[in-house]
């Protein structure tokens, strides 16, 4: 199903959905249902022409293996989605292909689950080509499985026999073959892709700017700092997953040095597998990088589970711990003044962590800082002693700021500093 199946023949108007959390009480390890419901309505507000008209929480004992709920709520639902004029349901959870071929049944709607409605994110943002053909490659993994549900659909649109042996298995065999035949195409451009971009990385390498990246649950903020610390134009809507392709631009540190800020792909809990693997290659300048930047909601109600969710992810790319990382507390601004203190007086406690407001700058200056002194290299400290014909290589450490102590001697001066190998270097060859 593309994006454009979302709106029925001749539709003018958005598409409306109502959108479902199943709240399956033998599952110890669910998500608090109300947090999670929020999510997947704002999963659902981030596709263009999809206005929900209807969000609920259904609370199950256990799944059913058939039609996911039990017989008494579907119906119960049907109602509802009659009065809402709802065309499309929203199942925030995994949906097997059988419970899709018989909920659509029953509703008489289309259905997406969790993975349908990701991947069609993923494809109204992806922008790269490299970004596009991962969506290709995901998508395609994940209509290999609904090859039954769509085949069935397909016939009960052509008015077709019922649902009784459905269509016959070579015509499915075929779309199977097909679908392999095009995922095999799609890797092959995938290769080349691939291959480009470890060149660039290659040639970046070359130059001595390190790369930091932003990371972090999908919404925090990231690229609203990013926009704010390299002055580009990011799509930065309150919005789920308005990122999906890195976004690269240099960036000048208070030192002077430079680094390439790199925006990535939001995280977000109960990703699936498969697109996961279908995004390592975009995330893979996470793993190039001198520094990561885990950018937080601290005002959002589950900001420690979303933080647990962004390293586990990350564990799963291969992101370890020798990989400098800073926690970035965004939207603080979001928080009454008491809360606002008390993170703020809490981040202070600790080098690792800096409280901030992407929108209206607070603490973003401090927090640039700290990457400079992060990324600065190793110094040491010397003794010079200089003639005093040597006036131009003294005014160069002072210019440098290397300079600790100095005293005047018969001779010249004598000097105490604290620099670089590089700045070493560059002092012997002055």
């Amino acid at each position: 199903m593309s994006a454009s199946d979302l709106s029925g023949p001749g539709s003018s108007g958005p598409t409306r959905a109502i959108v479902l959390h199943p709240d399956i009480t033998s599952d110890r390890d669910r998500r608090e249902a109300g947090a999670a419901l929020a999510e997947a309505v704002a999963l659902a507000a981030a596709l263009p022409d999809i206005e929900v008209v209807g969000a609920e929480r259904v609370r199950l004992p256990k799944a059913q293996p058939g039609l996911l709920f039990g017989t008494g709520k579907i119906e119960e639902l049907k109602t509802r989605i009659k009065e809402a004029e709802a065309e499309l349901i929203l199942i925030d959870g995994p949906v097997s292909p059988v419970q899709q071929r018989n909920l659509e049944k029953e509703w008489g709607v289309k259905l997406l689950d969790r993975t349908g409605l990701i991947l069609e994110i993923f494809a109204d943002r992806a922008r790269t080509r490299e970004g596009v053909l991962q969506v290709e490659l995901a998508a395609l993994s994940y209509q290999r499985t609904r090859l039954v549900r769509a085949w069935t659909h397909l016939e009960r649109q052509r008015g077709g026999l019922g649902f009784v042996g459905g269509p016959g298995e070579t015509q499915i065999e075929a779309d199977r073959r097909a679908i392999d035949e095009a995922v095999t195409r799609i890797r092959r451009q995938l290769a080349k892709v691939v291959k480009t971009r470890a060149l660039h990385r290659a040639a970046r390498k070359k130059v001595p700017y390190p790369v930091v990246a932003l990371v972090g649950y999908t919404n925090a903020g990231k690229s609203t700092l990013f926009n704010r610390l390299t002055g580009a134009e990011v799509m930065a809507k309150d919005m789920l997953f308005a990122t999906l392709d890195p976004t690269m631009r240099a960036v000048e540190l208070p030192d002077g040095s430079e680094v390439i800020m790199s925006d990535t792909v939001g995280f977000i809990s109960d990703l699936p597998t498969q697109l996961v693997a279908a995004f390592r290659a975009t995330l893979e300048e996470v793993l190039d990088a001198a520094l990561i930047l885990h950018v937080r909601d601290v005002a959002h109600a589950e900001t420690e589970e979303q933080a647990e969710d962004v390293a586990a992810i990350l564990a799963d790319l291969g992101v370890t711990q020798s990989t400098p990382m800073i926690e970035v507390w965004n939207k603080i601004d979001l928080l009454d003044e008491e809360r606002r203190g008390e993170l703020t007086v809490a981040a202070g406690r600790r080098d690792d962590v800096f409280a901030i407001s992407a929108i209206t700058g607070q603490g973003v200056d401090t927090l640039l800082a700290a990457v400079s002194e992060r990324l600065a290299p190793p110094r040491f400290r010397a003794e010079l002693d200089l003639a005093f014909f040597d006036g131009r290589k003294r005014a160069w450490l002072f210019d440098q700021g290397v300079v600790e102590t100095e005293r005047q001697t018969e001779t010249g001066w004598h000097l105490s500093v604290f620099w670089t190998a590089r700045q070493q270097k560059a002092f012997r060859s002055a």
